[in-house]
């Protein structure tokens, strides 16, 4: 792990993500979400199918793709686009190894940003009734990893990832993963909310079977990663064109 684990790319990239603009993007649709919570639960107590329907409804597919969108786009995008990137190209760091460390602070910045709230909200709305709190915190986690590895590849790909990014998880995801048919099976939420439904008994539904629906999480998130490595050796300095 540590030849693909860069601590002081980490530490950048923490820095960056966690600055006070974005940060406070961050934290604004987790508040959101527990507040709701808290005064949907205020004024009409226990309720599993409020419960069911916010945590699917505003958590799974608003929240934490557009935390994704961007923890995602902004573990690279900004470096790409002011070129500030050509420095960390310039140390003596494999390019793999600066996409796999992106990654894996993307994930972390996801998952606590958004499987973290949804947890607390599931407790606050139902105190975990049917176990919808971990399964939905569950399907946050596990979203988290296929939507950092997609828009983190967006970042070294195009200039205008936080667009593209945005269309997806506003357009795509909330509106036809959701709705239509035929896109709830190529929907990143349809994959983790297959692993909700076994842990909660059905009491959460997809579109998507469980086996399906971890193979397809496992096949994009490597899928991704390894082509947003490939466009990162493809970089390349003016001193070595």
């Amino acid at each position: 792990m540590s030849a693909l684990y860069h601590p002081t790319v980490a530490r950048l990239t923490y820095r960056a993500l966690l600055g006070r603009r974005r940060a406070m993007i961050l934290f604004l649709l987790p508040a959101l979400l527990v507040v709701i919570s808290l005064a949907v639960r205020l004024l009409t107590g226990v309720d599993d199918a409020t419960a069911n329907s916010l945590l699917g409804g505003f958590a799974i597919a608003t929240m934490v793709p557009l935390i994704g969108v961007i923890a995602g786009t902004g573990a690279i995008g900004p470096e790409i686009d002011d070129g500030s990137v050509i420095y960390l190209l310039a140390k003596p760091v494999k390019r793999p190894t600066i996409i796999v460390t992106k990654l894996v602070v993307a994930i972390g910045v996801t998952v606590v940003f958004s499987a973290v709230p949804t947890l607390l909200a599931g407790f606050i709305l139902n105190g975990n009734a049917h176990n919808l709190a971990v399964g939905y915190a569950v399907a946050a986690a596990v979203a988290s990893v296929a939507y950092s590895a997609i828009f983190l590849l967006l970042g070294t790909i195009t200039r205008h990832a936080v667009v593209f990014g945005l269309v997806y998880a506003l357009v795509w995801e909330t509106f036809f993963g959701s709705l239509v048919a035929g896109a709830k099976t190529l929907s990143v939420q349809q994959w983790s909310l297959a692993i909700a439904q076994k842990i909660t008994d059905e009491a959460v539904t997809s579109d998507v079977g469980l086996t399906t629906g971890v193979i397809l999480l496992i096949a994009v998130t490597g899928a991704a990663t390894w082509y947003a490595g490939h466009k990162m050796r493809s970089l390349t300095l003016a001193g070595e064109e």
